[in-house]
């Protein structure tokens, strides 16, 4: 019987039918645009699609690839250990897609860049610009390590499936459709595997809502165990999930990761409007809310199934993360190929983010590394570097799981990667595009104190846990269970580590700076960046700089909603060509590139 513990069933004939199946249809869809597309081998074709991708592919392109596994396998267990909190994110979304389509997509659109990271360049200064990818190089690295192995640590010892030899597979399937296919080949998978995603959620709804009689039941048994409790409204930044940390911290984090992250960048700026580019950040935020709703409601009816044995406690699995994989192999295992199907929305999701990684990876080393340096390199030479360069960093992703591995509860590790290093980028980004005062010389200086002190505080947070007082647990119980040992436990916060529970003498710190609750990393990188940089670039003269490219600020044009732009004339972009400026306001023409890079390095000299 469901929810009483002991071994689960494994995976049958058909459960591995299915998952191989959905597998072998991602890599068709990239070898699929690779014929389609033979003849269109530029590298704006590979890295951008060749800028005429419409809103709502790309859009779910956008949603899956954060949605990832981490989301399928570690959102339900979230509501399912700490309550519905996580889900007013859904206001975050809402004002990370406003801050990103009416502030940075009007600028990246109008500057038509490849690489988000040429803005550091044009606004400040080369050494900044290398600085910026190799920051996004290394946090990319390890997010998507994380992702590829955590999904796969979960699934392992439910299934049974070869742990290393699925992460190879894993990698092998992304690498084939990156290489060949280029970023059409990313986003049109990415919509399959968003479909999948959602309806293996659906899958261990509806199977719940039979075993329990109806999803009324799972909503009044999650408020009876204290789930929907999610408006917490105490100010204390060192608790972890609070109305006010996820308003204001989950906000800004979730504009670090959308707003500048070349991942979603190179998606955004594929489109061939800028209606269509504002419209699919608008259809991206109804793709989250959905996503992390159906994932929530996903870890209350895994707690009203388990309320009375928990399978943590019981000895059943290992880890929280496998919770949702340990529920699936439960519940459906009656059910030939609807297990399968699960763990193929899992892959799905790694597979979605580990490609659009690696596809960015490779946009960034070409624009910010090799181009500058080889300038004659012919289109075919380009393009199989392109191709080359999505082999490397594949197994590079591989390489970094084995280091993803020691970093505990999988959705915190990788929200808290992006805090501590997207924060601080997204405060120099802000510094250059609302500030004319701010120079090089301040930017370097702000971005460096921001990223000392976001590492620090992650760093100590992940060597020494706050306490359950901070994250606060919610309880559950081993009384129902058939094989137990007859006690009831409060499980550790997900970021304990066995050597934790050892005796040994907290820090006098470990308590007050490194509690801060990790949804405030991104704020604190951005304001202590802008905040430093602005009073380092007015001590070193910033306010007597030539005057500035004004398509490198923020306009009032850009900020209009993107239904009145095709009213005003900033919507008169109508396509892009990697090799044209659309510049300025009325007055202004279109300017050379290399002209326009020597002007704005001019102006930023002391």
């Amino acid at each position: 019987m469901a929810g009483t513990g002991g071994p689960v069933a494994t995976f049958s004939v058909w459960d591995y039918v299915v998952f191989a199946g959905t597998i072998l249809g991602a890599a068709g869809v990239g070898l699929f645009q690779a014929i389609r597309g033979r003849k269109e081998t530029s590298s704006a074709e590979f890295l951008l699609g060749g800028r005429q991708m419409t809103a709502v592919p790309v859009a779910m392109s956008l949603t899956a690839s954060f949605m990832s596994g981490i989301t399928v396998i570690g959102t339900p267990a979230e509501a399912y250990r700490f309550g519905t909190a996580f889900w007013l994110f859904g206001f975050s979304y809402a004002v990370m897609s406003i801050v990103t389509a009416e502030i940075f997509v009007p600028l990246f659109y109008r500057l038509a860049i490849t690489s988000a990271y040429e803005y550091l360049e044009l606004r400040f200064s080369r050494p900044i610009r290398v600085i910026g990818t190799s920051m996004y190089i290394v946090q990319t690295a390890l997010y998507t390590g994380l992702v590829i192995y955590a999904p796969a640590l979960a699934l392992n010892q439910i299934t049974g499936l070869d742990l290393w030899g699925v992460l190879v597979a894993t990698g092998a399937v992304c690498i084939l459709y990156c290489t060949l296919g280029g970023l059409k080949a990313v986003i049109w998978t990415d919509v399959l595997q968003m479909v999948i995603m959602l309806a293996g959620f659906v899958a261990v709804i509806a199977r719940g809502a039979v075993l329990q009689g109806g999803l009324t039941k799972i909503w009044e048994d999650a408020g009876q165990g204290g789930r929907l409790d999610a408006f917490d409204f105490d100010p204390d930044p060192l608790k972890r999930h609070t109305f006010w940390t996820i308003i204001i911290g989950g906000s800004v984090m979730w504009v670090s990761i959308y707003s500048i992250n070349q991942s979603q960048v190179q998606r955004y700026i594929s489109c061939k409007t800028l209606g269509h580019a504002k419209m699919s950040l608008y259809v991206n935020m109804v793709g989250l809310w959905v996503t992390v709703s159906l994932a929530v409601f996903s870890g209350l009816t895994m707690f009203s199934i388990y309320k009375n044995c928990d399978p943590l406690e019981n000895g059943d699995i290992s880890t929280l993360d496998q919770m949702l994989p340990y529920l699936v192999m439960d519940i459906l295992a009656a059910y030939p190929g609807i297990p399968g199907l699960f763990v193929a929305a899992a892959y799905s999701g790694t597979l979605s983010t580990v490609s659009s990684s690696i596809n960015a990876l490779v946009a960034v080393t070409v624009e910010d590394f090799i181009m500058p340096v080889c300038k004659n390199l012919t289109e075919k030479q380009v393009t199989w570097m392109n191709m080359g360069l999505s082999v490397f960093f594949g197994a590079l992703c591989i390489g970094m799981a084995g280091v993803a591995s020691t970093m505990g509860s999988i959705l915190q590790a990788a929200l808290s990667i992006f805090g501590m290093i997207s924060g601080p980028l997204l405060g120099l980004y802000l510094l250059g595009m609302l500030f004319r005062t701010s120079n090089s010389i301040g930017g370097l200086v702000g971005m460096i104190i921001g990223l000392v002190l976001t590492l620090w505080v992650g760093i100590g947070g992940q060597l020494h846990p706050p306490t359950d007082e901070k994250t606060n647990p919610l309880p559950v119980s081993t009384a129902g269970c058939n094989n137990t040992m007859g006690q009831n436990y409060t499980t550790a916060a997900p970021w304990t580590s066995p050597v934790t529970l050892a005796p040994h003498v907290r820090p006098a710190l470990a308590d007050t700076w490194y509690s801060l609750s990790y949804l405030y990393f991104s704020l604190l990188g951005t304001l202590i960046t802008m905040v430093s940089g602005l009073l380092v670039s007015i001590i070193t003269g910033g306010c007597k700089q030539e005057k500035l490219n004004s398509d490198l600020f923020v306009k009032k044009s850009d900020l209009i909603w993107f239904r009145c732009c095709s009213k005003s004339e900033a919507s008169d972009i109508t396509e892009k060509a990697a090799s044209d400026f659309h510049m300025g306001d009325d007055e202004s023409t279109l300017t050379d590139f290399d002209v326009m890079r020597k002007d704005v390095e001019k102006a930023t000299k002391l």
